[in-house]
């Protein structure tokens, strides 16, 4: 997109489709909603996650951006704090909050439902704030350690 064409993005209303399902860098798949890339966006990315029956992401955490969480169907986990120390489980319905730079690993515990959720951050570009912390991935259970 081109600075004219972003300028005017960035000043008027958009409807957009969610993109072509990818997956990021943290190993989950994502369909992007709203971002610096479709509308021009400063401030707020928008996307859908899915996170498939046994799937788990790889440990990872957003540096510098808040990252919020409604869940839209299934049931899901997420190992979080510096040594994956805290847990919660997302249930449908449910909103969810993790700070920027803080560690994380969600997953699917289900053997045969995905989990799908709408996933707001204060990055624009999303994936360029991903910082991966594959020293944390062992601490994950059923990795063989436990937090």
């Amino acid at each position: 997109m081109n600075t004219s064409n972003r300028k005017l993005a960035s000043s008027t209303c958009q409807l957009v489709q969610p993109g072509r399902e990818f997956e990021g860098k943290q190993g989950l798949t994502y369909a992007v909603g709203i971002s610096a890339e479709t509308v021009g966006s400063k401030h707020v990315h928008l996307q859908l996650a899915t996170i498939p029956p046994g799937g788990r992401a790889k440990a990872h955490l957003h540096a510098d951006h808040e990252t919020a969480i409604y869940q839209l169907s299934g049931v899901s986990g997420c190992w979080y704090g510096e040594r994956l120390e805290q847990h919660a489980v997302v249930r449908a319905g449910d909103f969810f909050y993790i700070p920027a730079g803080v560690p994380h690993v969600p997953y699917n515990a289900s053997a045969d439902e995905p989990c799908v959720a709408v996933i707001a951050r204060t990055d624009p570009k999303e994936q360029e704030s991903v910082t991966m912390r594959p020293d944390l991935d062992s601490l994950v259970p059923g990795s063989g350690v436990t937090p």
